[in-house]
């Protein structure tokens, strides 16, 4: 089944690494993101595809790169 989320990542983040990172899990797993707002200390982005792997693109950008520390990720319908 199809889901469509808005997720928001709080931490410590350099911007440019954080969006590429989502740029290449959101292809990985075939899902959409669509970012609505990347700072340094808040990350928000809008995410659609299989529910399993809409889960996963959570999953993997809470871990994040290694130049960014998510402390906190929420998510809610979009």
């Amino acid at each position: 089944m199809r889901e469509r989320i808005e997720l928001v990542f709080l931490g410590v983040f350099e911007p440019a690494s954080f969006a590429e990172f989502m740029r290449h899990r959101a292809r990985r797993l075939s899902v959409s993101a669509e970012t609505r707002r990347l700072g340094a200390d808040r990350v928000e982005v809008t995410v659609e595809g299989e529910g399993a792997l809409v889960d996963m693109f959570e999953v993997a950008c809470s871990l994040g790169p290694l130049d960014c520390l998510v402390t906190d990720v929420s998510r809610r319908a979009a």
